[in-house]
């Protein structure tokens, strides 16, 4: 199922990277869990946009994104916008993001989710030990810390449980000062399914950064796929 799912992607978008929510969608179809938004094609967010957030019933705040199979990091590119509260600030937005970017292929435009731990999972291939999945503190915490820890893939459910314990600061996922412990069951999937990506050998990595924990569940905010 997953190898299929993944090669309908690839075939879908063959000669160029998936985009953001074009990945989302195949997770979201993993049975991951991705916030509520949609994509607006550049050129026609104007008569298409504010349509479309009340047909799908978007709450704000909102964060609103280029998208583009070109970029890696999207806040040095000035290719996302967070915290929009208003229908006029979310189109001022959009249209700022596309003069940015030239290459956008459009927006996606997306429901902001609050809180949560930022991890990230990914999966590579390693030129020694072929398909690995990995997992660690996301967002600035992985570029200033480093703090990610290594399994083979694929991995099964409690191979993924045991590469989450591996990290400095697995303390923060079981709940530090009265705070509670993250959904290691959610954790586990998306680790799980993540590797099991990398593994089909379709592709050359897969980031989800950052993947949102908390008691509640794990939410994809950003995905990349690279082929």
């Amino acid at each position: 199922m997953i190898k299929d799912a993944l090669k309908s992607l690839l075939d879908e978008t063959a000669g160029r990277q998936p985009m953001e929510h074009e990945v989302k969608r195949l997770l979201k179809g993993l049975g991951l869990s991705v916030p509520k938004g949609f994509f607006i094609p550049a050129g026609n967010f104007t008569t298409e946009g504010v349509r479309l957030l009340h047909r799908k019933k978007l709450r704000f705040p909102l964060v609103v994104k280029a998208a583009s199979p070109d970029i890696r990091s999207k806040s040095e590119a000035r290719a996302v916008v967070l915290g929009i509260r208003t229908e006029g600030e979310l189109e001022r937005s959009a249209r700022e993001i596309l003069k940015n970017v030239k290459k956008a292929r459009g927006v996606l435009v997306e429901e902001m989710i609050g809180g949560g731990l930022e991890t990230i999972a990914g999966g590579l291939i390693d030129a020694q030990f072929g398909p690995v999945v990995m997992f660690g503190l996301g967002g600035v915490f992985v570029e200033v810390f480093h703090d990610v820890s290594f399994a083979l893939a694929p991995a099964s459910r409690r191979e993924a449980l045991k590469l989450a314990s591996r990290i400095k600061g697995f303390g923060l996922l079981k709940g530090v000062r009265g705070r509670p412990s993250v959904d290691f069951n959610a954790l586990a999937a998306s680790l799980v399914t993540v590797s099991r990506l990398i593994a089909t050998g379709l592709i050359k990595e897969i980031d989800l950064n950052p993947l949102a924990l908390s008691p509640e569940g794990a939410f994809v905010l950003d995905a990349k796929i690279f082929v």
